[in-house]
């Protein structure tokens, strides 16, 4: 059986969405092992599932709900199961980002505060300031009222602040 031409631009445009979902998949796992399978269980979802796409709205909004909604799953059939094998944050795989040495040191840094955030910060905050989506899609995402989200987004950016802060104190 030959995919379709509407297939085809949907598989397109999922792998164009795979450095924006790995980068969720982080916020979520907070291990980078598991944020690669969750990524492929994603995708591999998201494609088997692709008929079910209607074209409105933002793939990327559907494909992040899909993404949460495996990332519940998995959690819930983890704490069945005991030593879960996550990584320590400072020793997880660093975001690979194409840019000059200085802007790459900084987003690795930022990457990390980020990541030391609690997951609902973090999470609203990658997809809200990183991202792009608005309150109403990251609310979506991730299954929340918009008020959560707007509370999240503010204590995350507060945080964020203080911890760079901190880190400024410290170098001077």
């Amino acid at each position: 059986m030959r995919p379709t031409a509407e297939s085809n631009e949907f598989r397109r445009e999922l792998v164009n969405l795979l450095p924006k979902l790995r980068r969720f998949a982080m916020t979520l796992t907070r291990n980078g092992s598991d944020a690669d399978d969750l990524v492929q269980e994603a995708c591999e979802r998201a494609i088997t599932r692709s008929h079910l796409w209607n074209g409105e709205g933002r793939l990327e909004s559907w494909v992040y709900a899909m993404t949460r909604n495996l990332w519940v799953d998995e959690i819930r059939k983890r704490k069945v199961r005991t030593g879960s094998g996550t990584v320590d944050v400072a020793e997880q795989d660093s975001l690979h980002i194409e840019a000059s040495a200085d802007k790459a040191v900084y987003a690795k840094q930022l990457h990390k505060l980020i990541m030391t955030m609690p997951e609902g910060l973090s999470s609203v905050f990658l997809l809200v300031n990183v991202e792009g989506h608005s309150y109403r899609e990251a609310a979506d995402i991730l299954g929340i009222p918009i008020g959560t989200v707007m509370s999240r987004l503010s204590a995350a950016r507060i945080r964020l602040a203080a911890m760079i802060s901190e880190q400024m104190e410290r170098r001077a």
